[in-house]
């Protein structure tokens, strides 16, 4: 693993990113710490919304997966795709993740050209995250800063990809695999997508 996909960046470079970001379309704040980030959750996102969180070790370790999953101020959508049956639900689950109304998530890396790269396995998650849902909300700490594409992909595969492998082995006895990449470049919907840009690093 590179040592450097994992040190925050700078100031100057967060404000770069930002700056970047929100040439293309996005909403972009600087933040300096989770804790921030998961009381700016509440403000954007209103009571009762139908929030739909992607898998990340970002929004675990935050907190927001829980506050939105298991605090009862929203309509959740994940808690009630893991409890339906696969088979007969099919059709519906894959309803219920492609169109929510929020979708919360973060990213393997965001550029200094402003652009956001996410990764999956299943890519289950990645529609909502594309267009699907009419808002979107990406929680990013300061160590996925990168100067661009190329070295978003290197860190995707060279960092993320290592410890996301590590956690699936212990978690479902299986590794992990980057199957499908989403590239965001701009957000051509206006007020859609909203980037919270961390002072810290935190997740992978």
């Amino acid at each position: 693993m590179a040592a450097s996909f994992a040190d925050p960046a700078s100031a100057e470079r967060l404000e770069r990113v930002a700056a970047a970001l929100r040439a293309g379309g996005f909403a972009a704040e600087i933040l300096d710490d989770a804790a921030a980030a998961r009381a700016r959750i509440k403000d954007l996102i209103p009571e009762g919304a139908g929030v739909l969180t992607g898998a990340s070790e970002t929004l675990r370790l935050s907190g927001i997966d829980e506050d939105i999953n298991a605090g009862g101020r929203y309509d959740a959508i994940r808690p009630r795709v893991l409890a339906m049956d696969r088979a007969t639900g099919a059709d519906e689950i894959r309803r219920l993740v492609t169109g929510p109304e929020f979708v919360v998530n973060s990213v393997a890396a965001v550029t200094e050209t402003g652009s956001l790269v996410l990764a999956s396995g299943s890519g289950s998650q990645l529609p909502a995250n594309a267009g699907g849902a009419a808002h979107a909300v990406w929680i990013v700490g300061a160590q996925k800063v990168v100067p661009d594409l190329s070295t978003a992909l290197r860190r995707v595969e060279e960092h993320a990809l290592p410890l996301e492998n590590a956690r699936a082995q212990a978690v479902y006895g299986m590794p992990s695999a980057v199957n499908r990449l989403l590239i965001l470049n701009a957000e051509p919907r206006p007020g859609r997508g909203t980037v919270l840009l961390l002072r810290e690093a935190i997740g992978y």
